[in-house]
């Protein structure tokens, strides 16, 4: 009878399998170089980041054993550091893996939400005051408010659109822009079209191409390569440099840009989930964005507490330049007469 009993409980799924709970790694009981290397920040960064993110982190549960914020940001810090498997990381944290997939997520909710305190466009003169001397201590290039580029994150192939994500070297990803300023500090960041998309496109359709097309700075202009059109608020090269005078134009701005290169080698370096030595990322493009503009956050922390980060020469630079070149413009006559005044002024 009693083995019957067991059957017809067996059938009716009553009998629950009993719950394995694995200890959590304490992480923190290591010191900092560990946690640098691991997480990229020290302990009382990793504190004070767990403190801002706890109050969306904590979640009520009926469950004894809720995962801790710190173990959330932790590991998911642990996964845009090193682009490892999320199976890998969860066996390291004592999780499991959906469980890592489910608070990655939320982790990465939080740290967007601090955008608009890390990452702003320097559009007033008091904050573009400082940001212009230090680009002209580069190499003398004035009134720079920032250098622009942009790069590729590889993705794996989405199921809608395919095609659009696919960039000109075949390979799908998203179109990331980046501005920064003579500090390889981020001040705009733009995670949301596709690999085709072209990088003039995607400025023009930004918050800060827009407002710097409708005047929102009047003395002052970004420097980009020769894949952007040239603007009274845009400086690019001179695309066939026939003088002297054009020649030491072209070096001085590539000299003065190049910060942005490095900027983006910086944060691929930073956060190698990024960067296409670590593979593609393995989620839809929404979640890549998200994860993207979460990195940009995360790098701006580092870079404002002042924390180093030792690349290789190939980390060090990103350079992915744009095959097409803007041919000059005689319809924008203001933008010309300014490059010709910058020439002569170096």
């Amino acid at each position: 009878m009693a083995f019957l009993a067991l059957l017809e409980d067996l059938a009716s799924r009553q009998i629950r399998r009993q719950r394995i709970f694995r200890d959590h790694e304490d992480f923190f009981a290591n010191d900092d170089d560990w946690l640098m290397s691991r997480f990229r920040f020290p302990r009382a960064i990793l504190l004070t980041l767990c403190a801002e993110l706890g109050p969306d982190l904590e979640r009520p549960t009926l469950r004894n054993r809720a995962i801790p914020v710190h173990l959330q940001v932790l590991t998911t810090l642990g996964f845009l550091a090193t682009g490892c498997f999320q199976r890998e990381l969860a066996d390291r944290s004592g999780i499991s893996q959906p469980s890592l997939s489910s608070i990655m997520s939320g982790v990465l909710s939080g740290i967007i939400k601090l955008t608009g305190r890390y990452i702003r466009f320097p559009y007033t003169l008091s904050e573009q005051a400082d940001i212009k001397v230090q680009f002209a201590a580069v190499a003398g290039f004035p009134n720079v408010i920032g250098a622009i580029d942009c790069t590729h994150v590889a993705i794996r192939a989405p199921s809608q659109n395919e095609a659009a994500f696919i960039n000109r070297k075949q390979i799908h990803s998203i179109n990331v822009q980046v501005i920064c300023d003579a500090t390889m500090t981020l001040t705009n960041v733009v995670a949301r079209w596709p690999g085709s998309t072209h990088d003039s496109f995607i400025l023009r359709n930004s918050s800060v191409g827009t407002r710097l097309e409708n005047g929102a700075v009047r003395d002052g202009w970004l420097l980009g390569d020769s894949g952007y059109p040239l603007k009274r608020w845009l400086l690019t090269p001179f695309p066939n440099p026939q003088s002297t005078e054009e020649r030491r134009y072209n070096d001085v701005h590539t000299l003065t840009r190049s910060v942005v290169e490095r900027t983006i080698g910086l944060l691929k370096g930073r956060w190698r989930c990024l960067d296409a030595s670590g593979g593609r990322l393995l989620y839809n493009p929404e979640k890549v964005c998200r994860i993207v503009r979460a990195c940009a956050v995360l790098h701006n922390m580092a870079q404002q507490n002042g924390l180093p980060l030792i690349m290789t020469d190939q980390q060090a630079n990103d350079p992915e330049p744009d095959p097409h070149v803007y041919p000059p413009d005689a319809r924008n006559i203001q933008a010309v007469r300014l490059r010709e005044d910058v020439k002569s002024r170096l």
